[in-house]
């Protein structure tokens, strides 16, 4: 027989861990709940002399999933904390929200690296030890998982300040419409999958400049060649901008337009212009 006692006074997760033994499939085991000086623990014997690594496996797994289901945001708003102290509570809960984004785009790959690493720590200690001290081993044994983590957290740190910077490039760009005078009435956009053709009110091709030192702005954020245009429509400066969605897709180009000029910017689907690029199949190019 081999006997495993797991130490905490966290009510929550004591019950957790007897509901999941109770309606586990886990042969061989019986286990109880006892109240010693300094901790509640909960007990589990394996009542077969044969196949240890089956019991350490099953107890592994079982264990892996609860420190992920009821410790994971926790210890991702330690990293936060510690680490990204700098930021306020309300930019920290921000990265936090990110790194919850980073979790579900790619749930699977993430999934699988922190559960191996959770299930390879876990095997290493129980297969060696009859105690484990729940918030002792969380704390101090868990360095892989806690390298993932902190791999999260620093993606959901760098996207932040990628959003703040956004953000303020997209500010800076109001401003500066706001304290100009309009340069033309109305200004045509034809977009279709990241190309774009500008006409006038006439319906005349207008050239965008790519000539950079004549930009508008200065940022990082960069939407390759459609930076001229929308350096273009910051020369131009219009009333009012029609943007005929070829593809009837709209992407970041076209919501940073969106932020930029607001109540200019009319969107477009289905009018002469519009089923003159997308039946014609004409050819978007750039000079």
């Amino acid at each position: 027989m081999r006997s495993l006692c797991i130490k905490t006074n966290n009510s929550e997760i004591l019950d957790y861990l007897l509901n999941e033994l109770k309606y586990s499939e886990i042969k061989h085991i019986c286990f109880s709940k006892n109240q010693f000086k300094n901790y509640k623990n909960i007990i589990i014997h394996y009542l077969s002399n044969n196949d240890y690594p089956y019991f350490f496996s099953k107890i592994s797994n079982l264990l892996a999933f609860m420190i992920i289901d009821e410790f994971e945001d926790l210890l991702t708003k330690r990293i936060i904390d510690k680490n990204y102290f700098y930021f306020d509570a309300l930019e920290r809960d921000k990265i936090l929200r990110n790194c919850y984004t980073i979790l579900s785009d790619e749930y699977y790959t993430w999934f699988d690296k922190k559960f191996d690493a959770l299930y390879n720590s876990l095997y290493s200690f129980i297969s060696t030890n009859k105690v484990l001290v729940l918030d002792g081993f969380i704390n101090f044994r868990l360095q892989l998982y806690t390298s993932i983590l902190d791999e999260i957290v620093s993606e959901g740190v760098n996207n932040y300040i990628i959003e703040k910077e956004y953000m303020e490039f997209i500010s800076l760009l109001k401003l500066y419409i706001n304290s100009q005078k309009n340069n033309s009435n109305i200004v045509h956009l034809i977009y279709n999958t990241s190309e774009s053709i500008l006409l006038d009110e006439n319906k005349n091709i207008i050239m965008n400049s790519e000539e950079i030192f004549n930009a508008k702005y200065l940022s990082d954020i960069s939407f390759s060649s459609n930076d001229y245009t929308l350096n273009s429509l910051l020369n131009l400066l219009p009333k009012k901008i029609y943007i005929h969605l070829i593809d009837n897709q709209i992407d970041q180009f076209i919501n940073t337009l969106q932020l930029i000029f607001e109540n200019r910017i009319s969107i477009c689907l289905n009018c002469e212009i519009c089923n003159l690029y997308r039946y014609h199949k004409t050819t978007f190019t750039k000079k």
